[in-house]
């Protein structure tokens, strides 16, 4: 399911954005969506807008529909892994232990 609609997205976002990596405007775009996130972080559609923009960047950046599965649980994989200590605050964040 992934792998279709980053094969739809890659699809509309070359016609419509053109095929550059983009980067500083999708992190700029990223930040922006995070301060909605902040103004209203029950709106839903505010974090699949991150989401949409990061996948954007993950394939811009020489990802593809066939390798962000194996990377999604790669990456699950090794936070599972990783020690992190109790958060001290909901409004810091939780820096895995470095070892």
């Amino acid at each position: 399911m992934i792998k279709k609609y980053l094969e739809l997205q890659i699809d509309w976002s070359n016609r419509v954005f053109g095929s550059g990596p983009r980067t500083i405007g999708i992190i700029k775009h990223i930040e922006k969506e995070l301060q909605e996130i902040q103004a209203s972080p029950q709106d839903l559609s505010e974090w699949i807008d991150v989401v949409i923009l990061a996948l954007d960047g993950y394939w811009r950046a020489g990802g593809t529909p066939e390798t962000i599965e194996r990377d999604l649980w790669m990456k699950q994989n090794i936070i599972f892994r990783r020690q992190y200590p109790f958060p001290a605050s909901q409004n810091e964040p939780s820096e895995h232990i470095e070892s």
